[in-house]
C-alpha cells in the first residue's frame, strides 16, 4: 500500500471518528473494532479513489456503512443488546461507567431498538455531527429521507426513553428508571 503520507496522516486524524461511529453500529466494541479495520483495509487499498476535496470522514464513515451493511447482509441479523445484557457486559469489564449508568444502558437500549435506517443517519447527525448534506453522501440517501429518518428517531427515542414506546416483548424488562 503506497499511499502517500498526506492520505496516512488524515487517516490516523479521523480514525477516534472512525471507531465511535463503527461502535454505534454494531452496539459491540469487539465487533466495531472489526469494522473500523475492515473499513481502514479497504481505506489504504483503495486510497487512489479519495478525492481530496472531499472530508476524509464522510469518506471513511461511507466505507464503514457499506461494509457494515456487507457484514449484516453476510450475518442475515443483527444481534441487539438487551438491557440486561448490557448491564451484565458493564460489570464483566469492570470499566469506571460514569456518572449516571442508568441513563448510558437506557440509552443504549433505546437505541438498540431503533431501526437502523433510523439510528445511522440520528448518530452521523448527532454524535458525529454531521450536517444533513455529509450524512446523505456518507449514506447514499437524499437529504430530506435524512432530515425524515432523524426526525422520526428523535421521536421514537424520547418515546422510549418516556416509557411511552411500542409494546414490548413479553418479557423484556421496560426502559422506564426509577431514582
Amino acid at each position: 500500500m503506497d499511499a502517500p503520507d498526506a492520505f496516512r496522516q488524515q487517516l490516523l486524524a479521523a480514525m477516534p471518528r472512525l471507531r465511535r461511529y463503527a461502535r454505534s453500529l454494531t452496539l459491540d466494541a469487539g465487533a466495531a473494532d472489526d469494522l473500523a479495520q475492515t473499513t481502514l483495509e479497504r481505506a489504504l487499498t483503495h486510497w487512489h479513489q479519495f478525492d481530496p476535496l472531499r472530508d476524509m470522514v464522510v469518506w471513511l464513515l461511507s466505507i464503514a456503512h457499506n461494509a457494515f451493511l456487507d457484514q449484516r447482509r453476510r450475518d442475515s441479523r443483527l444481534s441487539i443488546v438487551e438491557p440486561a445484557e448490557a448491564d451484565a457486559r458493564q460489570d464483566a469489564l469492570r470499566a469506571d461507567p460514569g456518572a449516571d449508568v442508568g441513563l448510558r444502558i437506557d440509552l443504549m437500549a433505546a437505541l438498540a431498538r431503533l431501526p437502523l435506517e433510523q439510528r445511522e443517519p440520528l448518530l452521523l447527525v448527532s454524535l458525529e455531527q454531521f450536517s444533513y448534506a455529509e450524512c446523505a453522501e456518507a449514506l447514499g440517501i437524499p437529504i430530506g429521507t435524512v432530515m425524515s429518518r432523524v426526525s422520526r428517531a428523535r421521536a421514537a427515542l424520547r418515546e422510549h426513553l418516556d416509557g411511552r414506546g411500542p409494546a414490548r416483548p413479553e418479557g423484556s424488562p421496560a426502559l422506564r428508571r426509577v431514582i
